[in-house]
């Protein structure tokens, strides 16, 4: 699996998550949403994405 995929499904799925527990248990699980599309944002605009670094070191056989 690409690194890119696994950045897109952990950011998705984060989301998701977020979501679902900004319904169920506080509103303040939305916050976690907002800093993963702020994260995603930035990213987009300077190249640098803290996933990627961090699934670089801990999976070093990953395709880019």
């Amino acid at each position: 699996m690409r690194l890119e995929y696994i950045i897109r499904l952990l950011a998705g799925t984060l989301i998701l998550l977020s979501l679902l527990l900004g319904t169920m248990v506080s509103a303040r699980w939305l916050l976690l949403a907002v800093f993963v599309a702020l994260n995603l944002v930035q990213s987009s605009f300077t190249g640098f994405c803290p996933a990627e670094k961090i699934f670089t070191r801990l999976l070093p056989g990953l395709k880019s």
